[in-house]
């Protein structure tokens, strides 16, 4: 039914992806399908690395990890960019895309004041994409 699972990933809050990476886990192992962990990060230096491969080598550990831990197979990709908090949905769109991704497994927070004047990232990208996209709360 899929051949690969997107899921974004910001290693800044790990702890607040913890059911949106169990999700994506359970449905690669269902479909027996890859998954790609996607990470946006800036060329400036940052806490979670002086360079964009620093922050790329720290996503592919985080990956590998994910593989061990739940038995399937992963990847990573980072994407680099000006301003990753203005330019994440695009850049995520555009992973679509680079990933032949078919569904997208992302993380969200319960829709507040601010979601009827901006959408979501899981959205935006819903609304943008060819995958499917499941968004998990909590």
């Amino acid at each position: 039914m899929y051949s690969t699972i997107m899921v974004p990933v910001d290693l800044a809050h790990l702890g607040t992806l913890t059911k949106a990476l169990s999700t994506a886990t359970d449905l690669a192992k269902h479909y027996d399908v890859p998954v790609v962990y996607v990470g946006v990060t800036s060329a400036a230096p940052g806490p979670l690395g002086h360079t964009p491969e620093e922050y790329g080598d720290k996503l592919s550990s985080f990956a590998a990890e994910q593989a061990n831990a739940g038995g399937i197979k992963t990847s990573s990709q980072t994407l680099v960019s000006h301003d990753p908090t203005t330019d994440v949905d695009d850049a995520l769109l555009q992973a679509v895309k680079d990933t032949g991704a078919d569904l997208v497994v992302m993380a969200s927070h319960l829709p507040g004041l601010a979601d009827y004047v901006w959408p979501s990232n899981g959205g935006k990208i819903a609304a943008h994409s060819s995958a499917s996209v499941f968004v998990v709360r909590g």
